[in-house]
Order: structure tokens, then sequence, then C-alpha cells
């Protein structure tokens, strides 16, 4: 769960100016927030995989900054160095993929009232102790509601570097050196999912599980037809959360897209890509900083392509801050970095990609004619 002190805050009505979120809803867009959901989640709890080789996945989690919690033959369990269940659980298989994500509730009083909304039942999650509620969202994709962990422990932090900024002076007769090493994961962050129905899957999310859109974004040239991307944080009340623990687009497939890991700093970031890149692993894109979310970057492919990244400086919000929105564009993806790759976007020569699209058009959906060539012209705005 986010930890945080805060020592400002910026007034909510003008937290999206200038923001490139000049665009405001219109009547018939959807809202930002379901006015009663079921449920309202607290955070992501872990993400669920399925891998054929668990010695090259410990081996680039170790090299990415994630600590062992529990392995075994068939069972790899990643943490961060805040306290909390492990962020990541991967089970041994014939082949690997993203089954899932694991959600936390307040308490298994929610997941009571969840189970009875949605026709499940709570059950025991076992070694992680706790219970859970398992979901399948419009789009197809498996998820789990869970309550009443077995926390780990904090484990030693990174620290962030004191640094020099302008004419403030908080390092003094002192050197910088960060390490070239492993940059210490210390949480998981958030995940991003492609759905083709995006919409049904946005009311969804809100309605049972209680997210709050920070920001929208909208296919160049088709803002009539409303949004295709929804940043979405968890509403903790006036408790800062994440600006995006969840995020979604329309897309031909439901699949997993990225995740994200928070680490101490920008030296965090930049000394632990190095340290991933001297030992050969595939860098997708970065470094640099979001607009959607503020985040400092970088981007990493897994032995398996499955594509995770480093983040640092991230936007919090609490429950007063309305969404903004803006065009999904290519050149609009940071404020600052190198151009966005193709790896990013996804649009590299894949048979699967194909595959994907020609089965969205023709399944009834969201995703048609006129949404992929929108989708084609976000990678060339």
């Amino acid at each position: 769960m986010i930890m945080t002190q805060l020592v400002g805050t910026v007034p909510a009505p003008s937290v999206h100016a200038d923001l490139h979120s000049e665009f405001g809803a219109r009547p018939g867009d959807p809202d930002d927030r379901h006015r009663s959901p079921v449920i309202k989640v607290i955070d992501i709890a872990w993400l669920e995989f399925e891998k054929q080789n668990l010695a090259d996945a410990e081996r680039f989690a170790r090299d990415f900054g994630f600590t062992v919690a529990n392995r075994t033959a068939d069972r790899l369990e990643l943490r961060g160095t805040w306290a909390g269940a492990p962020c990541v659980l991967i089970r041994r298989a014939r082949r690997s993929r993203f089954v899932g994500p694991a959600y936390r509730a307040e308490s298994t009083t929610d997941l009571t009232t969840l189970a009875e909304a949605t026709g499940t039942r709570v059950h025991s999650l076992g070694d992680l102790g706790g219970s859970v509620v398992d979901l399948v969202d419009p789009s197809g994709q498996p998820l789990r509601v869970v309550a009443d962990l077995f926390d780990l422990p904090s484990l030693p932090d990174q620290e962030p570097l004191t640094v020099n900024a302008g004419g403030k002076v908080a390092r003094f007769n002192a050197i910088q050196r960060p390490p070239r090493a492993p940059a210490r994961v210390q949480r998981l962050g958030h995940v991003v999912i492609e759905s083709p129905r995006f919409r049904e899957a946005l009311h969804w999310y809100q309605s049972v599980l209680g997210f709050i859109v920070s920001d929208f974004q909208f296919f160049p040239g088709q803002r009539d037809r409303g949004p295709t991307m929804a940043f979405m944080r968890c509403d903790r009340g006036a408790d800062a959360a994440d600006h995006h623990t969840l995020a979604m687009t329309l897309g031909p497939r439901a699949r997993y897209v990225h995740s994200a890991y928070q680490v101490a700093d920008l030296d965090a970031v930049a000394a632990g890509g190095a340290y991933l890149a001297d030992r050969g692993y595939h860098h997708a894109w970065g470094m640099g900083r979001h607009i959607q979310g503020s985040q400092i970057f970088d981007y990493w492919r897994d032995p398996d392509k499955f594509m995770v990244e480093h983040y640092a400086d991230g936007d919090v919000f609490d429950n007063s801050v309305t969404a903004g929105w803006a065009p999904m564009t290519a050149s609009g993806l940071s404020q600052w970095g190198p151009p966005v790759t193709r790896d990013f976007l996804g649009a590299n020569p894949d048979p699967d990609l194909v595959k994907g699209i020609l089965n969205g058009l023709r399944d009834d959906n969201e995703f048609d004619i006129h949404r992929l060539l929108g989708l084609l012209k976000v990678a060339r705005s």
C-alpha cells in the first residue's frame, strides 16, 4: 500500500490545468466514478503469472530488483521492500502467460458483500492467509479480490539520494556515487490491460470495485466516440492514492500490457536500468517522464517478453480530483525522454497481433474498423 507524508497539496480544480487535459467531459461521456459501487478496493495486491522457466524468471527478478520471498520447484514468490504480501506470484507451467491481478479489499466483510453481489463465494487463500473472491471482468480477464492477508515485514529500503536543487543546498562536502546495481523494488504500483469491451469493462470496474478515473484519453479524430483509455485509481476518500492502480485501453484483444514497480528515485531508475543493460536484457523504452501520472519511467522486457516498468515520483490524488481528458498520441506519452518505440506501442510485426486484430474485428465488441484506424493514427501522432 502507498505510504506517504503529504507536505503540500494542489487545489483539486487546478490539478489537470496545463497537463494536456484541456478537453473536458461532454454529455454522454462516461462518469469518472460510480456513485454507489459494490465495494471500494484499496490497492493492488499482486499479479499472477505462469512461466515455463522459473530459473530464468528468478534471475531476471533479482536483476530487476525484487526480493525472493519464497521459492519451490514449481512456485516463485517475489516481493518489494515495503511491508505487505508478495507482489508477483509465478507458477511453473507448460507455457508462459499472464493469469491475472489481485486487488486488496478493506476487509472480509467487503468480500462477503462482493460475493453476494456477484453470485460468487468467499474462500481461503491458504498459505498467503486471508480470504479471496475470484471474478472475471467483462473482457474475460480473471482477477481476485483479497483481504486479511499475512503481510510480510518491511526490508531495508534503498534511500533516495540527497540532492542539491537550485539554490537549496542539502549535500555539502559530500559526493554522489550511486551504485550501478539492481534498483530495490519497493512495491507493485499498477497494471495496464487491453480490452475489446472497454466501455463495458470500465463500468464494471467502477460499479463493482469502486475505481475512480484520474484521466481519460481518446483516439485522435474520434472524440465524439468517447474514451479509449482510462487511468483508474482506488477511492480512499481523503487519503492519497496512486494516479492509477489499473489502466485500461481499448484494443483487439484482452491482454496484459505492462506492470509497474516503484523504486526510490530517478537515480534508482537510471542506475537500475544501466545494470539491466549491462546484463543484456531487452530495453523497451525510456528513461522519461510520463504526462498522465507524471512518473519517471523506464521499460524492460523479461525473458518471457512481458513488459515491466521501473518508476519513481508518480502523482497521488485523493477522491476530490475529477478526471482529465486528452487525446491519445504517441508524442503525448511523455514530457521528456526519447521518442516512443514501436516495441512499447506494441506495433512490431507479430503473427499474434495480426491474428488478434482479425479476431477482434470479427467479434461482437467495441473494436471495429474505425477504432483500428484510430489506433493506427495514435502510433503516427
